[in-house]
Parts: structure tokens; C-alpha cells; sequence
């Protein structure tokens, strides 16, 4: 069977839709493109509304396929997937399977058996109380060829932060076995991998729910990063409330862990912050960041930050604006608040205009902008690595540019004259120049 997967949302996403990848390749099924597949797999993000309606969108695209070939079938898996369930077999006859995030473990076989026959439709919508390990296929970890790789250390979240779909669609908190972790790392070095990510809605949290076994995301971290051979480390997401001292502590004492951190801060207002459920406030956010800065003052810092939220005031938003210059973030995710189903902040009044969400968005934006730009500016003469990951888009005269990042995870853009594959290579640089969102190196010495 051919097959072909769409992927929408977070890091976790683009995880679960590689590892399906090579489940079915170990299958004997085959990747293709959009005009050749036979099942469209759709893995979706319910997170915000734009995301949600672009999945019914790509239903209406697979649909036009139906003429090519009446066996064509598509199957829905992720957070719409659980949101809407078996809705999708109404909306869309031509979905046969359906599957949550603690049903994509079961996806392989269900797809199987659809396109033999043995079933019309499946629907794994069930949560489990403990994580379930999936299936490790015998390809190769860094199949693009990076060197990189992710790895889940748990599915779910138990934070309930008023705005968020998360805990309804992802399920409770469940944390893998750290040896079932430090295993998957360790074959994924031996593999040649060189950079792992450690993945989770929640990972401060990790070992805190039923499937704990008394290590803690310190620990594991610890474990992870003496594994010889792993150059790089990093991990995500961290909510502030569960950061632990000895987390912080670690970037200064764990030479691989890089000096990165998405820390999503939301709001800088206490209200707002309160109203959303977040369990911190600003001063307790601000010790994290100066903790984090005391112990590595290289460290770069990103975060996820919402405007309009029901009851933000002109205010609350000036606040927001004024701790994102305080904590001097490299770069920002930020939206507009959207009312997603079941959650608390839909019942919360008086909700924002969309008008004054929108002027807020840009004026939060403009401001990231400003200080990304100062960022990135003041990192021109400094020396670091560049672990390359492909050719830059950045293509000037007769030499190759290639595109790599530092250990902060910036974009760095670096010529070479070197005409083999350099996917995978760190390369000592010296930055020479500041762009809108990225950095251009010189060599400095020999790829290693």
C-alpha cells in the first residue's frame, strides 16, 4: 500500500507522524506523494481553531482522489480525531479509521486490516492509564539524515490551564518507564544520532502520575545526557509551575544539555495568569528566569504568550508587553485567544473583540520583533558550532551554503567549499552577520 501523511501542530505531532512512517514501512508499505497514495493519514491539532478547520479542508483534497481510484480511504488520527471521533465516519464516509494520541500505538495493525478488508471502519478513541510502548521499527532513527531525534518521555497532561483542549484530547499524564527511554536513546546514538530532543506536554512533571517509578525529570535528564556519544540534548515543553531547582541547575553543570528553553510564560499579568489557571505568577516566572540565567548566561530563552484572553484588560496586555521586554525573549510564539469546546475560558466573560485581539497580536509581534532583531545582533564575532542540517535557502554564486544551528537552537547559514554531503556535521563558525530571524557564519576550522 502506498501511503501518504499530512501533519498539523506540535513537535509531538511531527514525532508520532515519523514513527507511523516507519511502522508502516516495516510493513512493506511505501510513501508517496499526494497524486499516487492510496491512504491519506491525517495526523491533527486541536490546540487553536485555524488548525482544526484546516484538517476538514485537506478532507475536502483527499476526496478528489476518490475519482482517481475508488479505494482510496483516509484515516484522521491526533486531537481532532479524539475531539470529533466517530463524527468523521458521518461527515467524510471515506474516512475508515480514526485514532487518539493513546491510540496511534494500535494504527499500524487497524490500517492493516482496513486495507485488507478484514474491517470497514476502526475507531481507537479509548484512553489508557498508563503509557502503552509502541513498536520500534528496525529503521534507521535518523532516517532524514540529520543526526537528529525526538523522543517521547510521556502523552497526556494533568494542568487543566483554563484555555487549553489539551487534557480532553491528549488524555491524563503518563510517563514512560526511564528505561524504556534510555534504552530507545541509547540505540538511537549507537544509530549515529548526535542531538536528541526528549518530548512531552508537561516534562517537569514526569514520573508524577501512575506510571512514576521515583526518577524525576532531573534524573532523567542526567541519564540521558552521560549516554557517550550524544553531542546535544534538549527537551520540551516546561511549564513553570513544576521547573525544578535541580532542572535549572543542569544547564550549568551538564555540558551537552544545550543553553535553550521554551519556557511558554502566556501572560505577564497576574490576573490574567490566575484566570487562566496557570498556578504561577510573575515573580515566581521571573526567579525561573534569573535562576536559569545565574546558571547559564548564555542560555536563550522562547515562549508562547496569548492575547485577548476573556477579561484581559488594555492594562493586563501592557504588562504582558512589559515582562516580554524584561526577560528579553529570543523569539515568541504568540496568538489570539479562541474558545475551544469544553474548556473553562469558554463560559468566561467579557470576551475581547477580535478588532483589539488583532491590534494586540500586532503590537506583541512588532515588540518580539524589535528584540529578536537586538538578539541576533549581538551575537555578530561570536565563535560557536553549527550542527547542519541542509542546504540554506541562502544560495550565492558557485559555493554551497548550508544551513545549521547553534547549540541554542539559532539558525546559522555558513558557505562551504566542500561539495560531499555535510547533513550531520558540526562546523566551528564565526558569526558575521545578523538577518531578520537567523545568523551567516564563516568556517573557522574542519568539519567534525
Amino acid at each position: 500500500m502506498k501511503f501518504h501523511i499530512t501533519t498539523f501542530g506540535c513537535q509531538m505531532n511531527v514525532h508520532d507522524s515519523q514513527w507511523l512512517t516507519r511502522a508502516l514501512e516495516s510493513r512493506g508499505w511505501e510513501q508517496a506523494g499526494e497524486d499516487e497514495a492510496q491512504v491519506y493519514i491525517l495526523n491533527t491539532c486541536s490546540v487553536r481553531d485555524k488548525p482544526e478547520q484546516k484538517v476538514y479542508s485537506e478532507l475536502g483534497r483527499v476526496a478528489a482522489h476518490l475519482r482517481r481510484d475508488e479505494n482510496v480511504f483516509a484515516a484522521v488520527g491526533g486531537c481532532v480525531a479524539q475531539q470529533v471521533g466517530r463524527g468523521f465516519f458521518e461527515r467524510f464516509p471515506f474516512v475508515r479509521l480514526v485514532f487518539g494520541s493513546d491510540g496511534i500505538a494500535g494504527a499500524p495493525n487497524a490500517l492493516e486490516r482496513i486495507a485488507s478488508g478484514r474491517d470497514d471502519r476502526v475507531a481507537l478513541l479509548d484512553f489508557v492509564t498508563l503509557y502503552e510502548e509502541r513498536e520500534q521499527p528496525e529503521a534507521p532513527a535518523a532516517q532524514d539524515g540529520t543526526r537528529q531525534a525526538f523522543v517521547n518521555i510521556m502523552q497526556g497532561c494533568d494542568n487543566f490551564c483554563a484555555y487549553c483542549i489539551v487534557p480532553y484530547t491528549r488524555g491524563r499524564q503518563k510517563s514512560r518507564t526511564p528505561d524504556a527511554i534510555l534504552d530507545e536513546c541509547r540505540g538511537l546514538v549507537e544509530s549515529g544520532v548526535r542531538e536528541i530532543t526528549l518530548l512531552g506536554q508537561n516534562v517537569n512533571s514526569f514520573g508524577l502520575d501512575k506510571g512514576g517509578t521515583g526518577v524525576s525529570f532531573a534524573g532523567l535528564l542526567r541519564s540521558v545526557a552521560a549516554i557517550p556519544g550524544l553531542d546535544r540534548l534538549r527537551f520540551t515543553t516546561s511549564h513553570p509551575k513544576d521547573i525544578a531547582e535541580e532542572v535549572v541547575r543542569a544547564f550549568g553543570e551538564l555540558e551537552n544539555l544545550c543553553p535553550s528553553l521554551h519556557l511558554p510564560m502566556q501572560a505577564g499579568s497576574d490576573r490574567v495568569l490566575k484566570a487562566m489557571r496557570r498556578k504561577y505568577d510573575m515573580k515566581r516566572y521571573l526567579s525561573i528566569v534569573d535562576g536559569l540565567r545565574a546558571a547559564r548566561p548564555d542560555i536563550s530563552l522562547t515562549t508562547d504568550l496569548i492575547v485577548g484572553f476573556p477579561g484581559e484588560t488594555e492594562e493586563d496586555f501592557l504588562q504582558t508587553l512589559e515582562m516580554v521586554e524584561r526577560v528579553g525573549f529570543e523569539s515568541s510564539f504568540s496568538f489570539k485567544y479562541s474558545d475551544r469546546p469544553g474548556v473553562a475560558a469558554v463560559n468566561m466573560e467579557p470576551k475581547v473583540t477580535a478588532e483589539e485581539a488583532a491590534d494586540r497580536l500586532l503590537r506583541l509581534q512588532t515588540l518580539q520583533n524589535n528584540i529578536t532583531r537586538k538578539c541576533l545582533k549581538n551575537l555578530v564575532g561570536a565563535q560557536t558550532d553549527a550542527f547542519i542540517e541542509g542546504l540554506s535557502r541562502m544560495q550565492e554564486g558557485d559555493v554551497l551554503s548550508w544551513k545549521g544551528r547553534d547549540p541554542a537552537g539559532r539558525i546559522v547559514n555558513v558557505s562551504m567549499v566542500e561539495r560531499g554531503d555535510m547533513v550531520g556535521m558540526m562546523v566551528p563558525v564565526r558569526i558575521r552577520e545578523a538577518k531578520k530571524h537567523s545568523l551567516v557564519g564563516e568556517r573557522t576550522g574542519e568539519p567534525w
